[in-house]
Protein backbone atom coordinates (compact mmCIF):
# COMPACT_ATOMS: atom_id res chain seq x y z
CA UNK A 1 0.00 0.00 0.00
CA UNK A 2 1.07 3.56 -0.48
CA UNK A 3 2.35 5.52 2.48
CA UNK A 4 -0.26 7.09 4.70
CA UNK A 5 -0.68 10.83 5.13
CA UNK A 6 -1.74 12.96 8.06
CA UNK A 7 -5.05 14.81 8.11
CA UNK A 8 -4.85 18.61 7.95
CA UNK A 9 -4.18 20.16 11.34
CA UNK A 10 -6.44 22.82 12.78
CA UNK A 11 -4.96 26.05 14.17
CA UNK A 12 -3.53 25.65 17.66
CA UNK A 13 -5.88 27.14 20.29
CA UNK A 14 -4.41 29.98 22.31
CA UNK A 15 -2.45 28.84 25.34
CA UNK A 16 -1.87 25.29 24.10
CA UNK A 17 1.35 25.68 22.10
CA UNK A 18 3.46 23.56 24.46
CA UNK A 19 0.91 20.74 24.38
CA UNK A 20 0.73 20.98 20.59
CA UNK A 21 4.50 20.73 20.34
CA UNK A 22 4.54 17.65 22.56
CA UNK A 23 1.89 16.01 20.39
CA UNK A 24 3.83 16.95 17.26
CA UNK A 25 6.88 15.22 18.71
CA UNK A 26 4.89 12.06 19.40
CA UNK A 27 3.59 12.12 15.83
CA UNK A 28 7.11 12.59 14.48
CA UNK A 29 8.46 9.65 16.48
CA UNK A 30 5.52 7.50 15.36
CA UNK A 31 6.32 8.40 11.74
CA UNK A 32 9.97 7.42 12.01
CA UNK A 33 11.89 10.34 13.54
CA UNK A 34 14.14 8.30 15.83
CA UNK A 35 16.69 10.90 16.95
CA UNK A 36 16.71 14.54 18.01
CA UNK A 37 17.70 15.83 14.57
CA UNK A 38 14.87 13.85 12.98
CA UNK A 39 12.36 15.26 15.46
CA UNK A 40 13.57 18.83 14.89
CA UNK A 41 13.46 18.41 11.11
CA UNK A 42 9.97 16.89 11.20
CA UNK A 43 8.40 19.38 13.60
CA UNK A 44 10.29 22.64 13.17
CA UNK A 45 10.62 22.87 16.93
CA UNK A 46 13.90 24.31 18.23
CA UNK A 47 16.51 21.78 19.30
CA UNK A 48 16.65 22.76 22.98
CA UNK A 49 12.84 22.94 23.28
CA UNK A 50 12.45 19.58 21.55
CA UNK A 51 15.03 18.02 23.85
CA UNK A 52 13.25 19.29 26.99
CA UNK A 53 9.89 18.05 25.76
CA UNK A 54 11.31 14.64 24.88
CA UNK A 55 12.77 14.37 28.38
CA UNK A 56 9.33 15.04 29.88
CA UNK A 57 7.62 12.61 27.50
CA UNK A 58 10.19 9.99 28.45
CA UNK A 59 9.58 10.57 32.17
CA UNK A 60 5.83 10.06 31.62
CA UNK A 61 6.32 6.92 29.53
CA UNK A 62 5.17 8.35 26.20
CA UNK A 63 8.62 8.12 24.61
CA UNK A 64 11.38 5.62 25.24
CA UNK A 65 15.07 6.30 24.62
CA UNK A 66 17.14 3.40 23.32
CA UNK A 67 20.90 3.56 23.93
CA UNK A 68 20.50 7.18 24.97
CA UNK A 69 20.02 8.53 21.45
CA UNK A 70 17.30 6.65 19.55
CA UNK A 71 13.60 7.29 20.26
CA UNK A 72 10.59 4.99 20.06
CA UNK A 73 7.04 5.34 21.30
CA UNK A 74 6.75 4.44 24.96
CA UNK A 75 4.76 1.82 26.87
CA UNK A 76 2.21 4.33 28.17
CA UNK A 77 0.89 4.72 24.63
CA UNK A 78 0.40 0.96 24.35
CA UNK A 79 -1.72 1.04 27.49
CA UNK A 80 -3.75 4.01 26.26
CA UNK A 81 -4.11 2.42 22.84
CA UNK A 82 -5.72 -0.70 24.25
CA UNK A 83 -7.97 1.40 26.48
CA UNK A 84 -9.04 3.53 23.50
CA UNK A 85 -9.76 0.42 21.44
CA UNK A 86 -11.95 -1.12 24.12
CA UNK A 87 -13.78 2.13 24.79
CA UNK A 88 -14.97 2.04 21.17
CA UNK A 89 -17.89 -0.39 20.81
CA UNK A 90 -17.46 -0.92 17.07
CA UNK A 91 -14.19 -2.93 17.05
CA UNK A 92 -15.32 -5.01 20.02
CA UNK A 93 -18.73 -5.80 18.53
CA UNK A 94 -17.32 -6.42 15.07
CA UNK A 95 -14.45 -8.70 16.07
CA UNK A 96 -16.36 -12.03 16.22
CA UNK A 97 -17.89 -11.35 12.80
CA UNK A 98 -14.49 -10.46 11.36
CA UNK A 99 -12.97 -13.64 12.79
CA UNK A 100 -15.68 -15.79 11.20
CA UNK A 101 -15.24 -14.00 7.89
CA UNK A 102 -11.45 -14.43 7.98
CA UNK A 103 -11.79 -18.14 8.74
CA UNK A 104 -14.13 -18.53 5.77
CA UNK A 105 -12.19 -16.59 3.15
CA UNK A 106 -8.59 -17.19 4.38
CA UNK A 107 -7.66 -13.69 3.21
CA UNK A 108 -6.91 -10.44 5.05
CA UNK A 109 -9.95 -8.80 6.63
CA UNK A 110 -10.13 -5.12 7.59
CA UNK A 111 -12.50 -2.91 9.56
CA UNK A 112 -12.29 0.84 9.00
CA UNK A 113 -14.07 4.15 9.53
CA UNK A 114 -13.73 7.55 7.91
CA UNK A 115 -11.73 10.01 9.96
CA UNK A 116 -10.74 13.49 8.79
CA UNK A 117 -11.52 12.61 5.19
CA UNK A 118 -9.42 9.45 5.17
CA UNK A 119 -9.77 5.73 5.78
CA UNK A 120 -8.71 4.84 9.34
CA UNK A 121 -8.18 1.12 9.99
CA UNK A 122 -9.60 -0.06 13.33
CA UNK A 123 -8.93 -3.78 13.02
CA UNK A 124 -7.10 -6.24 10.82
CA UNK A 125 -6.98 -10.01 10.68
CA UNK A 126 -4.12 -11.17 8.43
CA UNK A 127 -4.82 -13.79 5.79
CA UNK A 128 -3.41 -17.30 5.96
CA UNK A 129 -2.06 -17.29 2.40
CA UNK A 130 -0.39 -14.98 -0.08
CA UNK A 131 1.59 -11.84 0.71
CA UNK A 132 1.11 -9.95 3.95
CA UNK A 133 -0.76 -6.67 3.57
CA UNK A 134 1.20 -3.62 4.71
CA UNK A 135 -1.89 -2.12 6.33
CA UNK A 136 -2.11 -1.97 10.11
CA UNK A 137 -4.44 -0.75 12.83
CA UNK A 138 -4.22 3.04 12.90
CA UNK A 139 -3.07 3.19 9.25
CA UNK A 140 -4.68 5.85 7.06
CA UNK A 141 -5.41 5.57 3.35
CA UNK A 142 -7.26 7.56 0.66
CA UNK A 143 -11.00 7.03 0.35
CA UNK A 144 -11.31 6.84 -3.43
CA UNK A 145 -8.27 4.63 -4.03
CA UNK A 146 -9.34 1.81 -1.71
CA UNK A 147 -12.31 -0.52 -1.78
CA UNK A 148 -13.03 0.04 1.89
CA UNK A 149 -12.87 3.81 1.39
CA UNK A 150 -15.32 3.69 -1.50
CA UNK A 151 -17.75 1.81 0.75
CA UNK A 152 -17.47 4.59 3.31
CA UNK A 153 -18.42 7.07 0.56
CA UNK A 154 -21.28 5.10 -0.97
CA UNK A 155 -24.11 7.22 0.43
CA UNK A 156 -22.51 10.58 -0.39
CA UNK A 157 -22.55 11.01 -4.18
CA UNK A 158 -22.11 14.77 -3.78
CA UNK A 159 -18.58 14.07 -2.51
CA UNK A 160 -17.45 11.56 -5.13
CA UNK A 161 -15.94 13.89 -7.74
CA UNK A 162 -14.37 16.31 -5.25
CA UNK A 163 -12.82 13.53 -3.18
CA UNK A 164 -11.52 11.77 -6.28
CA UNK A 165 -9.90 14.95 -7.55
CA UNK A 166 -8.29 15.65 -4.17
CA UNK A 167 -6.79 12.16 -3.96
CA UNK A 168 -5.57 11.94 -7.56
CA UNK A 169 -3.12 14.83 -8.07
CA UNK A 170 -2.94 16.25 -11.57
CA UNK A 171 -5.41 17.21 -14.23
CA UNK A 172 -8.66 15.24 -14.45
CA UNK A 173 -10.77 15.15 -17.54
CA UNK A 174 -14.56 15.29 -17.32
CA UNK A 175 -14.57 11.80 -18.81
CA UNK A 176 -12.38 10.43 -16.00
CA UNK A 177 -14.58 11.93 -13.29
CA UNK A 178 -17.72 10.73 -15.07
CA UNK A 179 -16.30 7.21 -15.25
CA UNK A 180 -15.57 7.25 -11.51
CA UNK A 181 -19.09 8.46 -10.74
CA UNK A 182 -20.58 5.70 -12.92
CA UNK A 183 -18.48 3.11 -11.14
CA UNK A 184 -19.60 4.41 -7.76
CA UNK A 185 -23.23 4.38 -8.89
CA UNK A 186 -22.84 0.74 -9.88
CA UNK A 187 -21.28 -0.03 -6.51
CA UNK A 188 -24.09 1.78 -4.71
CA UNK A 189 -26.59 -0.41 -6.54
CA UNK A 190 -25.03 -3.56 -5.08
CA UNK A 191 -24.05 -1.96 -1.73
CA UNK A 192 -20.47 -3.13 -2.10
CA UNK A 193 -17.25 -1.87 -3.66
CA UNK A 194 -13.96 -3.12 -5.06
CA UNK A 195 -10.32 -2.15 -5.31
CA UNK A 196 -8.88 -3.41 -8.60
CA UNK A 197 -5.21 -2.77 -7.80
CA UNK A 198 -5.88 0.99 -7.72
CA UNK A 199 -4.12 1.50 -4.41
CA UNK A 200 -1.31 -1.04 -4.64
CA UNK A 201 -0.24 -3.11 -7.65
CA UNK A 202 -1.20 -6.74 -7.23
CA UNK A 203 -3.65 -6.18 -4.35
CA UNK A 204 -7.40 -6.46 -4.84
CA UNK A 205 -10.27 -6.27 -2.38
CA UNK A 206 -14.02 -6.53 -1.97
CA UNK A 207 -15.65 -4.24 0.59
CA UNK A 208 -19.07 -3.38 1.98
CA UNK A 209 -20.46 -0.63 4.23
CA UNK A 210 -21.57 -1.21 7.81
CA UNK A 211 -24.79 0.63 8.63
CA UNK A 212 -26.13 1.56 12.05
CA UNK A 213 -29.71 1.48 13.33
CA UNK A 214 -30.53 4.62 11.30
CA UNK A 215 -29.17 3.08 8.11
CA UNK A 216 -26.21 5.46 8.04
CA UNK A 217 -22.78 4.22 6.97
CA UNK A 218 -20.62 4.19 10.10
CA UNK A 219 -17.84 1.82 9.02
CA UNK A 220 -16.83 -0.61 6.31
CA UNK A 221 -15.17 -4.00 6.05
CA UNK A 222 -13.08 -5.57 3.31
CA UNK A 223 -11.48 -8.81 2.20
CA UNK A 224 -8.09 -8.26 0.53
CA UNK A 225 -5.69 -10.60 -1.26
CA UNK A 226 -3.08 -10.69 -3.97
CA UNK A 227 -4.28 -10.89 -7.56
CA UNK A 228 -3.80 -14.68 -7.99
CA UNK A 229 -6.31 -15.25 -5.18
CA UNK A 230 -8.68 -12.56 -6.46
CA UNK A 231 -9.71 -13.29 -10.05
CA UNK A 232 -12.83 -11.48 -11.23
CA UNK A 233 -15.05 -14.51 -10.68
CA UNK A 234 -14.03 -14.87 -7.05
CA UNK A 235 -14.43 -11.17 -6.39
CA UNK A 236 -18.02 -11.35 -7.60
CA UNK A 237 -18.62 -14.43 -5.48
CA UNK A 238 -17.28 -12.61 -2.41
CA UNK A 239 -19.71 -9.70 -2.76
CA UNK A 240 -22.63 -11.38 -0.93
CA UNK A 241 -20.25 -12.92 1.62
CA UNK A 242 -18.70 -9.58 2.58
CA UNK A 243 -22.05 -7.81 2.46
CA UNK A 244 -23.62 -10.36 4.82
CA UNK A 245 -20.74 -9.92 7.27
CA UNK A 246 -21.19 -6.14 7.16
CA UNK A 247 -24.91 -6.58 7.80
CA UNK A 248 -24.13 -8.86 10.75
CA UNK A 249 -21.99 -6.12 12.29
CA UNK A 250 -24.81 -3.67 11.63
CA UNK A 251 -27.18 -5.89 13.59
CA UNK A 252 -24.74 -5.85 16.50
CA UNK A 253 -25.00 -2.06 16.37
CA UNK A 254 -28.79 -2.25 16.56
CA UNK A 255 -29.74 -2.39 12.88
CA UNK A 256 -32.84 -4.60 12.42
CA UNK A 257 -32.22 -5.55 8.77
Amino acid sequence: MTSESSPPRAPVPQGTLTLARGLDILHAVAEGAHDLKGVVDATGIGRSTAHRLIQLLEQRGFVRTVHGTSYTLGPQLIDYGFRALHQQPLPVLARPVLERLAATVQDTVHLAVEDAGQVLYLDKIPGSRGAEMRSRIGHRMPLTRTGIGKSLLLDEPHRWAEQYTAEHPGAHSPEELAAFRRTMQDYAGQDSTMDLEENEPGIRCVAAPVRDARGAVVAAISVSATQPYMPAERMQALVPVVRQAAQAIGRELGRSA
